[in-house]
């Protein structure tokens, strides 16, 4: 590839005559169509990813109907995605650290591709769970590789901040337009919903495996890798995640519930203990030193469990309540997404200018605000009155607020260690999002009360309250570190 102004030749670490070289884009102006290209492809597989979390949620009524299941049984096909995904990000970023971001990204965007393909022709039920738990499983993967590409391509500064800025809306595009091709789509089929990412996925592998770059990696050794580790934060992240979306149903003192959270409490010290002692550990304590780092991990696990959650909560009472059509439900949403899709030509420039913890106090005002505006509603209120308003502060919350957390987890942390930074922040958000989930969960169950149509759910007004209160902590956090820096970027720490 021909020099050009606003790119810097770099090369591999192991054999400088063989490694083939990759760019490093330092300018946010001017880039090459293959540039581009790579962008749509990181972006495109960080889309589909932040939209099944939440496309297939509004299918969950027809799939019910169809194959004859139950609540609990409905809720694992969407948590067992979850299961996979928030369990094993962390390892996801350090394997492709170690074995190859391009190698690891494009393996697993083809397993996630393939397993959206099957699960949409196969009726068992135990086969679609497990098969959204592998695409669970891939996702975990492609999202610390992608973003680990993105940072070792774009040097930190207005390109990273622009490449981040149209990633990271991708993503919160895909989490907040889901449930308007999920209610598009499930009119169609709920098989559609679950059929849509697989040939779209294999589309973006086709088009990575020519514009990835291939970097050269050290040779994979077992010494370097921690295995134990490995192990320990696996399972430490699979249980807790585990224990939290059983707990609505078994009860949250129930033994099996105290016993698995127990399980991850006691494997997660054993992981520090491990890391402390490791002499290539799977995490490196020291980024937690960063309040940088903490920080944002602390708000991406408030901003997406809230979110997670208030969806959840609405979409049980606009379908099961209100009798909302899953075409007139995709509709209701579609402004929320509008406002994502077009903040992502704008994001980095706002990130070029403002500190990014005065951003998330933005962000965090807007979820609150807009939560805050349902808690008043009342059965008979007009969509204009009691939805609209919260919808546009949702949406202006998350195009704020993703791109914030993930620019500030990663910035200023060495290019090796880019998956690992990744890995974090994007645990936070399943992790999060799962225990939100089993919170909200558990308290609209626990009011008794059956849903009558056209009336509030049992249980829907604290459970409202609930998820305000976590933009309330994130909304106080982020002024704290807005004070306590005074004024400067945390990501200085």
């Amino acid at each position: 590839m021909t020099q050009t102004p606003d790119l810097v030749i770099t090369r591999g670490t192991t054999d400088p005559a063989t490694a083939p070289p990759t760019t490093r884009v330092t300018t946010a102006s001017a880039w090459p169509a293959r540039t581009w290209i790579l962008l749509v492809v990181l972006a495109g597989a960080m889309f589909l990813d932040g939209l099944d979390v939440s496309m297939v949620g509004v299918a969950l009524p027809s799939i019910g109907a169809d194959l004859g299941l139950g609540q609990s049984e409905l809720q694992w096909i969407v948590s067992g995605y979850v299961l996979g995904y928030g369990g094993l990000l962390l390892l996801g970023g350090r394997v492709s650290d170690l074995v190859g971001r391009r190698r690891v990204f494009l393996v697993a965007l083809g397993v996630f591709g393939v397993a959206s393909v099957i699960s949409a022709v196969v009726d068992v039920t135990e086969l679609i769970i497990a098969l959204r738990f592998v695409k669970g499983v891939a996702a975990a993967f492609t999202v610390p590789a992608g973003l680990s590409i993105i940072t070792t391509t774009f040097a930190e500064g207005p390109a990273r901040n622009r490449a981040f800025s149209i990633y990271t809306v991708c993503g919160a595009s895909g989490f907040s337009l889901g449930l308007v091709f999920g209610g598009l789509l499930t009119e169609l089929s709920w098989r559609a919903t679950l059929i849509f990412p697989g040939p779209v996925a294999l589309v973006l592998l086709f088009a990575g495996m020519r514009v990835v770059p291939k970097v050269a990696v050290e040779r994979f050794g077992w010494a370097r890798f921690d295995m134990v580790g490995a192990i320990a934060s696996t399972g430490a992240l699979l249980l807790l995640v585990f224990g939290v979306v059983r707990a609505p149903d078994l009860g949250w003192t129930s033994a099996t519930t105290i016993v698995t959270l127990g399980t991850s409490a006691v494997l997660a010290i054993a992981f520090l203990v491990v890391e402390m002692r490791h002499r290539h550990p799977l995490v490196r304590l020291g980024l937690l030193r960063s309040s940088a780092l903490v920080h944002a991990n602390v708000s991406a696990a408030l901003m997406f469990g809230s979110y997670v959650a208030f969806q959840f909560v609405v979409t049980l009472y606009l379908q099961d309540s209100l009798g909302w059509s899953p075409l007139t439900m995709a509709l209701g949403f579609l402004p929320a997404g509008l406002i994502v899709v077009l903040s992502a030509t704008r994001m980095d420039r706002v990130l070029d200018r403002v500190p990014t913890q005065f951003l998330l106090i933005g962000g965090f005002a807007a979820f609150l605000g807009g939560y805050l505006w349902f808690a008043r509603v009342e059965p008979g209120m007009s969509y204009q009155n009691f939805l609209l308003p919260t919808i546009i502060l949702l949406g202006i919350g998350f195009a704020i607020t993703f791109p914030s957390v993930t620019s500030q987890g990663t910035a200023g942390v060495d290019d090796d260690e880019q998956g690992l930074a990744s890995g974090l922040v994007n645990t936070s958000v399943q992790v999060g999002g799962a225990v939100m989930m089993a919170v909200v969960t558990a308290v609209l169950a626990s009011s008794g009360e059956p849903t009558r149509p056209g009336e509030l759910l049992g249980g829907m007004s604290t459970a409202v309250w609930v998820v305000s209160g976590l933009s309330v902590v994130g909304l106080a956090t982020a002024v704290v570190v807005a004070v306590t820096t005074r004024g400067r970027s945390p990501m200085a720490d």
